[in-house]
């Protein structure tokens, strides 16, 4: 069973380790059906796509490579919905079609930017930076992650207060281990606009992925009292909690993310299997496994939890009658 150590790298890691080759199409639908802005980024490594719902709630994304991605549907006046959802061998039909129905009742408000809070600074950025930051965003939908970052640098050149860009930097840093540089990018977007939440939660993740648990709290605590309703927030704190041994708020958290996106990409059901291993409570153990690989069928884990789910049954005589 990995540590939380290891079930954190899987932030940065994980798309990394996925078989190439074959290409995938996402077939999505909103329910109710709205018309709406739907992302799509790549939750493990550097990708970014736009496209708009049609007024029956359909969209669709082409040519992606297998690995875990966050969509976010953002519908005017109401919020954004984040979902994530994996692409691969494992959750395709045999056309190599995904197909993905996000429920649009719970958008949260709370994920809407707050104009009021944007610093003049920010308010300052010249078109020059915009256009450097558009050109970058085009780049990672190409995954030509080397341009995307000529782009950014050239807009925090032209304008240092530009916190996306900065986050954005972050961001790649971040899903290329190179966690000396994520840090320094999200700290220096948080300096640009202390209120900004995506490097705020992002500086959290990274400080854990460097093993500084006591020094990432605040920031975890933090994301999630500003949005309590995001999956990666809450599942950030929950890990947290687990490498500072609080096992009972960190099953807490973890429990909060599940409920809110059950196949988010920093897998809090490995570490929820981990809490009840050390409480010898192997049923409930062997019952996120199989939610794990319900979900991650072709996940770089699912070979070694397969493995630890069968021996986790032979000690407890066999599957229980509430798994999958």
């Amino acid at each position: 069973m990995p540590t939380v150590e290891r079930v954190a790298l899987l932030f940065a890691i994980a798309g990394n380790l996925y078989p190439a080759g074959q290409t995938y199409e996402l077939r999505g639908r909103l329910a109710p059906e709205s018309p709406a802005a739907v992302s799509l980024f790549g939750a493990t490594t550097p990708f970014h796509a736009e496209t708009p719902a049609d007024e029956q709630g359909r969209f669709r994304f082409r040519a992606l490579a297998p690995g875990e991605y966050i969509v976010a549907v953002f519908i005017p006046g109401k919020g954004e919905v984040r979902q994530t959802i994996e692409i691969g061998p494992g959750t395709a039909d045999d056309k190599g079609r995904i197909e993905l129905t996000i429920p649009i009742a719970d958008a949260s408000a709370e994920a809407l930017p707050d104009r009021a809070k944007v610093s003049s600074r920010e308010l300052s950025i010249p078109d020059s930076a915009r256009r450097e930051y558009a050109a970058a965003q085009e780049k990672l939908s190409k995954r030509d992650v080397a341009d995307a970052v000529a782009h950014l640098q050239r807009a925090v050149a032209i304008a240092p207060q530009f916190t996306s860009a900065w986050n954005n930097l972050g961001t790649i840093a971040y899903q290329a281990r190179q966690y000396a540089r994520a840090d320094e990018c999200f700290r220096k977007a948080l300096e640009q606009n202390p209120s900004a939440y995506e490097p705020l939660v992002n500086l959290g993740g990274v400080l854990l992925n460097e093993g500084k648990p006591d020094e990432a709290l605040p920031y975890n605590r933090f994301a999630v009292l500003s949005r309590p309703h995001d999956a990666l927030a809450n599942s950030q704190l929950g890990m947290n909690y687990f490498m500072l041994r609080n096992l009972e708020s960190s099953q807490e958290y973890l429990e909060v993310a599940k409920r809110i996106d059950p196949a988010h990409f920093s897998y809090p059901q490995l570490t929820l299997a981990r809490i009840h291993l050390l409480r010898k409570e192997r049923t409930l153990a062997a019952q996120e496994l199989r939610d794990f690989l319900h979900r991650h069928p072709d996940a770089p884990e699912s070979t070694h939890v397969r493995q630890q789910l069968a021996e986790i049954e032979q000690e407890i005589g066999g599957p229980s009658v509430t798994s999958r």
